[in-house]
C-alpha cells in the first residue's frame, strides 16, 4: 500500500521560507517522480513543482520560479520543497504526488499518488 505524506507546512510573515516535506511508502521511491501541488480557497488545484526520478530534471510553475527549489533525497524515500520569499499568494493546501513514469511533468492527472496535503499560511 502505498502511502504519501507531507509535513512541514505552517503559518509564516510575508518574506519568510518554509520548507515542506513528503515522504512516500510503499513503492521503490527512486523509480518515481514527485510533484507539489497546491489548491487555494475557492481555486482548483495548479502545478507547483516537480522533479525526474534521477533528480536531473526539475521543473517549476512561472510563479514561484526562483523562489521555490525542489529536491529529493532517495535513501530516505522524501522530496522537498524549499520555499524562500513567501507572499500571500502562496497561501495554499500544498499536496504532494508521485509519478509512475519517474518524469517531472506539470499535469496532475498523470499523477497517481497523493498526500493529504498541509497548509501553508503565508500572512501579509
Amino acid at each position: 500500500q502505498v502511502q504519501v505524506v507531507e509535513s512541514g507546512g505552517g503559518l509564516v510573515q510575508a518574506g519568510d521560507s518554509l520548507r515542506l516535506s513528503c515522504t512516500a511508502s510503499g513503492l521503490t521511491f527512486n523509480r518515481y517522480a514527485m510533484g507539489w501541488f497546491r489548491q487555494a480557497p475557492g481555486k482548483e488545484r495548479e502545478f507547483v513543482s516537480a522533479i525526474s526520478w534521477t533528480g536531473g530534471r526539475t521543473s517549476y510553475a512561472d510563479s514561484v520560479k526562483g523562489r521555490f527549489t525542489i529536491s529529493r533525497d532517495n535513501a530516505k524515500n522524501t522530496v522537498f520543497l524549499q520555499m524562500n520569499s513567501l507572499k500571500p499568494e502562496d497561501t495554499a493546501v500544498y499536496y504532494c504526488a508521485v509519478e509512475a513514469l519517474g518524469r517531472a511533468v506539470v499535469a496532475a492527472k498523470e499523477y497517481d499518488y497523493w498526500g493529504q496535503g498541509t497548509q501553508v499560511t503565508v500572512s501579509s
